[in-house]
Formats: C-alpha cells, structure tokens, sequence
C-alpha cells in the first residue's frame, strides 16, 4: 500500500503528517517552508510511494472560504499537473490549530517547545490525517 499524507496549508509554512505504508498509523512529519513545497515533494515522492494528499479545508464561521482557499487551489493546481496519478482530497481543518496547541501543552515539557509554530503546524496536519482516516 501506499501512503495517505496531509497538509495543514499556510502562507509562510505548512505542516506535514503521513501514514505509516499500511496507512495504519498517522504521524507528523515536518514543517516545510511554503514556498519550497513543491521541492519537498519531488524529493518525497522519488523515495516514498503516496496514494493520496489530504489538504486541510480551511472555512469561516459561516462556511464561507478563507482568503487562504484561493493559494490552496493555485498549489492544487501545479501539484496535479507534476504529479497526476496523486490523489487530492479536501478536508475540513475547523479547529486543528487549538486541538494542535492543546496537545501540545499537555504533551511538551519545555515551554520554549511549546511555542514552536512549526510544531503547532505538523500536529494540525496529523489532526488532518486522522479525521480524513476515521480515526477523530
């Protein structure tokens, strides 16, 4: 089998989480600068087989787009046309950011850890990951 992964996407940094092979498992992976994605992943997928991209769905209160929709669909968009036999799915990402902080402050004992945005970032994902998987 291959691997499920998930984005939690930002201007500046998006957050990785990926599937163990048996898609069992859902775990963070790493914290990528945004604009250097698309390199992550050409290095990423010559190395790992992945069936499918989760990418968070970011909404309003009201279940109107964020204005962060628009740079979601334009790295949709190139993503696809490198890599087409990838899956894209969509998933609602309402409130990973706080789960992500809570998790966090319960779980890291250093305080300067704790403020790590890039962590906040791969636990969202992982969140992603796990509510597309059933598993939340």
């Amino acid at each position: 089998m291959a691997r499920i992964m998930a984005l939690d996407y930002g201007i500046k940094r998006t957050g990785v989480a990926t599937t163990d092979p048996l898609q069992i498992i859902a775990s963070p992976l790493d914290t990528i600068k945004t604009p250097e994605l698309l390199i992550f992943f050409e290095k990423y997928l010559s190395t790992e087989d992945v069936e499918c991209i989760v990418i968070g769905q970011p909404v309003q209160k009201d279940g109107s787009p964020t204005f962060l929709e628009d740079y979601i669909r334009g790295f949709i968009r190139k993503f696809s046309k490198l890599y087409p036999s990838v899956k894209i799915e969509r998933q609602d990402e309402a409130f990973t950011s706080k789960m992500a902080e809570e998790i966090i402050r319960k779980t890291v004992k250093k305080k300067k850890d704790r403020k790590d945005k890039g962590l906040v970032d791969q636990i969202s994902a992982c969140i992603i990951l796990q509510e597309y998987m059933g598993f939340l």
